[in-house]
């Protein structure tokens, strides 16, 4: 036999040997890290080596924020805080650290009024190389029950918590892989969105780029807008209350009846409610239809939810729905009970506990305007501070969001334009709004509504490259310098990623719209940015 070895049989042991060594060497220093020594007033809660593949478990989570647990792809640090910001109020944070770190820090946001940290957003930033930090924002669960007589969980909840996060995450990542990051970036939608616009006016410096989706802007009218609804559909149990199914069905089919097609194209997608016109009175029951139909009352029940909410002084409080979100709107908005959300907020945080929201009226939304607790409302004029930070926004909303309305992020860009003084090739330097057609809040729906926009399904199958991811997009633009003009949304077969893609579609930059320019309207080149 040969004594000669052959050279790979000489490394290959040795690449094990040195790979497995690095894991057992990031797995030490995990494990002898001290976070709470660098956070004062800290105490720890979690320090753990997970390795890829781990489904982690979290039985301490509030089971409203319905995360029992959470798949990670990749070798991390996992570091937990409890980090107090008054004699009365504190945050749960968490910080992931990935052993393939890319030099970037990234803050993680929330969502509805809840107090849940966004797991899957960790676990889908940190498996693209980002050390990724989220909290409970200040208390746990999806009430804001915590919040009742308590000023200091609202700023929490408004803007503290966020910053506090940002800042303590920043100094440990530094410290524990000696060196200081590069850049940092936020990832957030809905009320993570809100905190997202909120860190760039009051904290420019937090952060180099911030993706801020379907932001909850415009906070106290916003709850005002949601309440309203039950006063316009009534109990589930009257007469004149109509049922999910109309919605989704008679009443959806009608809407795309007059308003798919207004962009060329009968697919099933509203390309711009801003052109549909919806008249409910086509459904109107007379004496030869008497089924599949809606009554006067209901007519003018279904014109009301697609009206503009206006208050007490004659001013605008909020931007009507926009039409074809129904088909899930009716599963919350319009399910015969005050939304939620909106409920726990007057009774916590506006009133009292004994607070009735069966009887929402327009005073209250008054009352709620007013008193903008610690200064949540987020409607800012100038982002003017942050522009000259250097700093990068890229906002995305979708068009048949059936929890905040569409129309509103458009409003507040023109806002934005008219308090800078800046048309929108002036804002496109810092600041880029992308409406999707075709989904519903934050996620899913009939269009191509996956692109990299979150963890979970909003990631799966697409590739971290500019042109399909935002967060991508977002990190070319801070990094490299190069904005994108459009961002590629891809759907899949029955929104499973093993079936194949779908078809893929143009998100174009308001306020340019996609257009069908003729051919085959699933393919991509059959739509521009017009």
């Amino acid at each position: 036999m040969s004594r000669r070895l052959s050279l790979g049989a000489i490394l290959i042991p040795c690449l094990f040997f040195t790979t497995t060594f690095a894991a057992y060497t990031f797995q030490r220093r995990c494990l002898s890290f001290t976070p709470e020594s660098y956070s004062y007033n800290s105490s720890r809660t979690v320090l753990e080596y997970v390795a890829a593949g781990t489904n982690l478990s979290f039985p301490d989570n509030d089971p409203t924020c319905a995360r029992p647990s959470q798949l990670v792809t990749v070798d991390l640090c996992r570091v937990g805080l409890s980090i107090p910001t008054s004699n009365r109020s504190s945050i749960s944070f968490e910080l992931w650290l990935p052993e393939n770190w890319s030099g970037r820090f990234l803050s993680t946001g929330n969502g509805g009024i809840d107090g849940c940290i966004k797991y899957e957003d960790l676990a889908y930033t940190t498996a693209n190389s980002f050390a990724a930090v989220g909290s409970n924002n200040g208390h746990n669960g999806t009430t804001a029950i915590t919040m009742y007589q308590n000023s200091d969980v609202v700023t929490d909840f408004a803007w503290r918590s966020l910053h506090t996060i940002t800042v303590v995450g920043k100094k440990l990542v530094n410290i524990f892989y000696g060196k200081a990051y590069d850049k940092a970036y936020y990832l957030g939608c809905s009320l993570g969105g809100r905190q997202g616009i909120k860190a760039s006016e009051m904290f420019p410096a937090d952060f180099d780029g911030i993706v801020a989706g379907s932001p909850a802007l415009d906070f106290n009218n916003l709850q005002s807008w949601r309440a309203s609804f039950y006063p316009i559909t009534g109990p589930n149990t009257s007469t004149n209350f109509i049922s999910e199914s109309v919605w989704s069905n008679l009443i959806h089919d009608e809407i795309l009846d007059q308003c798919d097609g207004l962009d060329g194209v009968m697919d099933g997608v509203i390309e711009d409610p801003n052109l549909c016109d919806f008249r409910p009175e086509a459904l109107l029951c007379d004496n030869d239809t008497v089924t599949n139909c809606l009554s006067s009352t209901q007519v003018e029940m279904v014109r009301k939810i697609f009206s503009p909410f206006y208050g007490l002084d004659g001013n605008l409080i909020y931007p009507a729905m926009q039409p074809g979100s129904e088909i899930m709107a009716s599963e919350n908005l319009y399910a015969g009970a005050p939304f939620s959300y909106s409920k726990s907020w007057f009774r916590y945080v506006v009133y009292n506990p004994t607070y009735n929201a069966d009887n929402f009226d327009l005073h209250d939304a008054a009352v709620a305007e007013a008193l903008n607790p610690s200064n949540i409302r987020t409607w800012p004029s100038t982002l003017s501070n942050y522009q000259y930070a250097g700093g990068k926004i890229l906002i995305y909303h979708g068009l048949q969001d059936n929890q905040i309305t569409s129309f509103d992020t458009e409003r507040f860009y023109d806002y934005l334009s008219r308090g800078m003084q800046a048309t929108s090739d002036d804002l496109d330097q810092f600041l880029r709004f992308f409406r999707v057609p075709g989904m519903f809040h934050c996620n899913s729906g009939p269009g191509a509504w996956v692109f990299g926009q979150g963890g979970a399904a909003s990631a799966a199958g697409v590739p971290f490259t500019a042109k399909y991811n935002v967060l991508a997009a977002l990190v070319q633009w801070v990094e490299n310098g190069t904005a994108v003009e459009e961002i590629i949304g891809t759907k899949f077969l029955n929104d499973s990623v093993k079936l194949g893609v779908a078809f893929e579609h143009r998100h174009c930059k308001y306020p340019l719209r996609s257009t069908y320019v003729g051919g085959n309207h699933e393919l991509l080149s059959s739509w521009e940015c017009l």
